[in-house]
């Protein structure tokens, strides 16, 4: 049972949490899973894990209604990536509760430094704000989607640092529209992995209703912000892979033990 500082805390994580899904779209499980372990004080990763999940998946949806209301959200694209990658998410959770939590998250931050290196690479790249749902794309689309749903399963992570590449790379649509898009997918990812944790009994559910409040005002600030921020071509792209790249490097950093 946590005391009242770590329930703080949570709350305190969550408005982080939230501004970053709402700011870049993504990198809000990526910070979850080590704030609730090494900030609150979470003893198991997995607890850390399911409960992150949860409360990702509930924040990406108030980052979704700011993203909507700014006309940033491509929904025939996003329901194809959602949908296509949840028996993905579902896979992979059950799979990632077997998996040593430590080791979980060495392996996590290994993925997180080459989709940030391929988001660097690309980060000039203005992309075309008129993409429709089509037969070019659709099967990028499924095909991407089932990839990062299981990705998104295994490490219990909402996937936003995958989903908005993998958006970008189907359909070439512009960084904000993968952003806000992109928060279709963490929600239904999220809450399929959330799921399968809450089963085995790990969800801490006062610490993420805690979180989601937080991560509620968080949310609604960073999507202010990146509407701004998305009139300079590559900026969001460069914040967005020097997130993953710190956050990567301090995970490996503190988990690199369990090898």
């Amino acid at each position: 049972m946590l005391d009242t500082i770590q329930y703080l805390l949570g709350a305190g994580s969550g408005v982080l949490v939230g501004f970053v899904l709402g700011l870049v779209g993504g990198g809000g499980s990526i910070l979850a899973v080590p704030l609730m372990v090494y900030l609150v004080g979470v003893p198991s990763p997995h607890v850390a894990i399911g409960t992150s999940a949860l409360a990702v998946a509930m924040n990406a949806l108030t980052g979704l209604a700011n993203h909507v209301r700014l006309g940033h959200v491509k929904w025939r694209c996003a329901l194809v990536f959602a949908a296509s990658g949840v028996a993905g998410a579902l896979a992979g959770s059950t799979a990632g509760k077997a998996f040593d939590g430590q080791k979980l998250l060495f392996l996590f931050a290994i993925v997180m430094v080459v989709v940030g290196a391929l988001m660097l690479r690309n980060r000039r790249r203005e992309g075309d704000p008129s993409v429709v749902l089509g037969r070019e794309n659709a099967p990028k689309l499924v095909g991407y989607g089932a990839g990062t749903g299981l990705f998104s399963g295994f490490f219990g992570i909402g996937g936003g640092f995958l989903i908005v590449p993998g958006l970008v790379a189907a359909t070439g649509m512009p960084m904000i529209n993968a952003i806000g898009s992109s928060l279709v997918a963490v929600a239904a990812f999220g809450l399929t992995t959330a799921a399968n944790y809450a089963v085995s009994g790990l969800v801490d559910w006062p610490l993420a209703l805690v979180f989601i409040l937080g991560g509620i005002v968080g949310g609604f600030i960073g999507a202010r912000l990146a509407k701004r921020l998305s009139a300079a071509h590559g900026r969001l792209t460069t914040i967005f892979a020097s997130l993953i790249f710190v956050v990567a490097a301090y995970m490996a950093w503190k988990s690199s033990a369990a090898f």
